[in-house]
C-alpha cells in the first residue's frame, strides 16, 4: 500500500464543542507528517474535523456530482432495479447493474474502488494519528474527540470490509518506512478494531441529538453503526441492545404528517434539517459547501428546458417502474410528490413535463432549482425510522414476534398508511404473523422507507436474499436466495458479485495484496 501522509484540516472558528453550533467550517491549511502535526489541541481538533468530510461520510453523503452521485449509490446498482442516464459514460454503474464488473476490473477500479480505498485509508491513517497522540495533549473534551476518532476509524473499516472483504489492517499512523501488509481477515478486523472502537465510542460520546451536540457525532450515531455491524454478522441480540437503548433514550421520534400532500413527513424530511428523526447527517451549507448538482438529479435530461439555474439535468439513480411495486396501493410513499414524482410544472413559467418512469422527488430543492442553484439540504445517514425497523427485526430474530417488535414496525407502517389505520391496529395484525413472515415484512419495509438512501445492497448481503419484486402486483415481494437469483436487469448473481475488486494500482504497489475472486490483477 502506498505511503499516506496525515492531512490535517483546521476548523477556522471551531475551538471546542461549545464554541460553535453550526456547520463545521473546514479550511485546508497544510499537509504534514503525523509526527510534526500532533503537538497541540488545535491540531488534534483539526484532524478530527477532517474525518467528518472524508472517507465514509464522503463516500455516502457527497452527492454533488453532475453525472453521478455518491459511491454508495453505485453499490446498490447490482439489484438491477436502478439505472443512470449517464451509465454509458459512468461505466461502473452499468457494470454493477449488469453484474459484469469482473470483465471490466480496471475500469471499475478507476471509477469506483481506487477512490474508496484511498480516501478510507487516508481517514483511517488520520484517526490512527489522533488515537496515538491525543492522550498526551492537554485539551478539553479530550475523551469525546478520542471517541470521535474511534467512531470514524471503525466506520471506515466497516465500509472497506463490506466492499472488499479481507483488507490490510493498520492501527498505527504511517510515519516512517512504507510497509506492504497482507490482507487481514474481516473477522479479525471486526473483533480487534471495529467492535472495540464503536463500543468505546458509545461509552464516551454524548447522549444527545445531532443538532443538540453542535452537529457532531453522538452516542446514538455510534450505536446505529454498531447495530449495523452486529446485524451484518448475524448477532441480532447485541444489535437489539443498542437499538433499544436509542429508543428508550426518548431523544428521537418519527416526523409526523400534517397532511398527506406537501406537508407530509416525507416532504418535511426532504425540506428540513435537524428534525427529531435525524440521528446523524452530512451537512451542507450554501456559503461553505452546497449540494452541487443533487437538486438536478430529481429530474431527467429532458427537463433541462424548464429551468435556467443549472446547466445539466440527469437522472443518475433512476428507479424502475417494477421497483415501484414494492409499495401497496395505499402507501403514501408511492404517491406523487412524496419520494417520487411523475410530472413537474415550473411554477415560474408554467412549463410542464411528464416522465415515463418516476424521478426522485425526495431530492427536490425548490429554492435551488428555481432561484439559487445552491442546495443546502443535509444528507441523512441514519434516521429513527431505521432504528425502529432494525429493532423490530432484531427482536423478531431472537425473541419471536413480540408486541414490542410489532409495535416498532407498526409505527413506520402507520406513518405511510393512507387509510387512517393507527399503529396499534397495525401492530395487532402484525402479531399474528409467523416469525419468518414478520422478518420479511421488516425487510420489505426497509425497501419502502429507504429507496433513495442506498441501504438495499447491504441488506441483500446481510440476509443473502434478493427481493424479487412482482412485475404486475403492487406490494408483492418474495425473497429468494441471492446467489443464483436473477436481478431486476436480467443478470444472474455469482459469488464474486458480493465483493468489489481490490484496486489494481494498490496491488501493483503492494506485492503482498491478492485480488478478489473473479477479478483480474491488471
Amino acid at each position: 500500500m502506498k505511503k499516506i501522509l496525515t492531512i490535517a484540516v483546521l476548523g477556522a472558528t471551531l475551538a471546542g464543542f461549545t464554541a460553535c453550533d453550526s456547520f463545521l467550517d473546514e479550511e485546508p491549511r497544510s499537509e504534514m507528517t503525523s509526527v510534526a502535526f500532533n503537538q497541540t489541541a488545535a491540531q488534534m481538533i483539526g484532524q478530527v474535523n477532517y474525518l467528518y468530510r472524508n472517507g465514509v461520510p464522503d463516500k455516502i453523503g457527497n452527492n454533488t456530482g453532475a453525472y453521478r452521485i455518491s459511491s454508495a449509490s453505485v453499490t446498490c446498482m447490482p439489484l438491477g432495479y436502478f439505472t443512470s442516464e449517464f451509465e454509458g459514460q459512468e461505466s461502473d454503474y452499468q457494470y454493477a447493474r449488469l453484474l459484469t464488473r469482473q470483465s471490466h476490473t480496471q475500469s471499475t477500479c478507476t471509477y469506483q474502488t481506487d477512490d474508496v480505498w484511498e480516501t478510507c485509508y487516508k481517514a483511517i491513517n488520520i484517526a490512527n494519528s489522533v488515537l496515538k497522540y491525543i492522550d498526551g495533549i492537554d485539551m478539553t473534551n479530550q475523551a469525546q474527540y478520542k471517541a470521535e476518532a474511534q467512531f470514524f476509524r471503525a466506520w471506515n473499516y466497516f465500509y472497506l470490509v463490506k466492499m472488499f472483504g479481507d483488507v490490510p489492517l493498520h492501527t498505527e499512523p504511517t510515519e516512517g518506512e512504507v510497509t506492504y501488509p497482507e490482507r487481514t481477515s474481516a473477522e479479525t478486523i471486526y473483533t480487534s478494531v471495529i467492535i472495540p472502537d464503536l463500543t468505546a465510542a458509545v461509552e464516551n460520546l454524548p447522549a444527545s441529538t445531532f443538532a443538540g451536540n453542535s452537529h457532531r457525532v453522538t452516542k446514538a450515531a455510534a450505536q446505529m453503526v454498531l447495530a449495523n455491524v452486529y446485524m451484518m454478522r448475524g448477532d441480532y441480540a447485541n444489535a437489539a441492545t443498542q437499538l433499544r437503548d436509542i429508543i428508550s433514550s426518548g431523544l428521537f421520534s418519527l416526523t409526523t404528517n400534517d397532511d398527506l400532500a406537501l406537508n407530509s413527513a416525507y416532504n418535511k424530511l426532504r425540506e428540513n434539517d435537524d428534525l427529531p428523526e435525524v440521528i446523524y447527517a452530512y451537512e451542507y451549507d450554501g456559503a461553505i459547501s452546497n449540494t452541487g448538482n443533487l437538486p438536478t438529479h430529481a429530474f431527467n435530461q429532458a427537463s433541462g428546458p424548464l429551468f435556467d439555474t443549472y446547466s445539466l439535468w440527469v437522472n443518475v439513480y433512476g428507479v424502475s417502474n417494477r421497483f415501484m411495486n414494492i409499495y401497496d396501493e395505499d402507501d403514501l410513499r408511492a404517491q406523487p410528490n412524496q419520494f417520487f414524482h411523475w410530472s413537474y410544472t415550473n411554477p415560474n413559467t408554467g412549463q410542464s413535463i411528464t416522465y415515463e418512469s418516476p424521478c426522485n422527488w425526495y431530492w427536490y430543492d425548490e429554492t435551488a432549482v428555481l432561484e439559487t442553484a445552491q442546495g443546502t439540504k443535509d444528507w441523512n445517514f441514519f434516521r429513527y425510522a431505521e432504528t425502529l425497523l432494525s429493532a423490530a427485526e432484531c427482536i423478531a430474530q431472537t425473541e419471536g414476534v413480540t408486541a414490542e417488535a410489532a409495535g416498532y414496525l407498526a409505527q413506520v407502517k402507520a406513518r405511510a398508511n393512507m387509510e387512517g389505520e393507527d399503529a396499534g391496529t397495525i401492530a395487532a395484525t402484525l402479531q399474528g404473523m409467523g416469525q419468518q413472515a414478520f422478518i420479511e415484512e421488516c425487510w420489505k419495509e426497509r425497501l419502502r422507507e429507504f429507496p433513495l438512501e442506498f441501504k438495499a445492497w447491504d441488506d441483500c448481503v446481510r440476509t443473502m436474499k434478493f427481493p424479487n419484486i412482482s412485475t404486475t402486483t403492487p406490494g408483492e415481494i418474495t425473497f429468494v436466495d441471492l446467489i443464483g437469483a436473477t436481478n431486476g436487469s436480467g443478470a444472474t448473481f455469482k459469488e464474486s458479485d458480493l465483493l468489489w475488486p481490490i484496486p489494481i494500482n494498490e496491488i501493483q504497489r503492494n506485492p503482498n495484496l491478492t485480488q478478489n475472486d473473479g477479478y483480474s490483477l491488471q
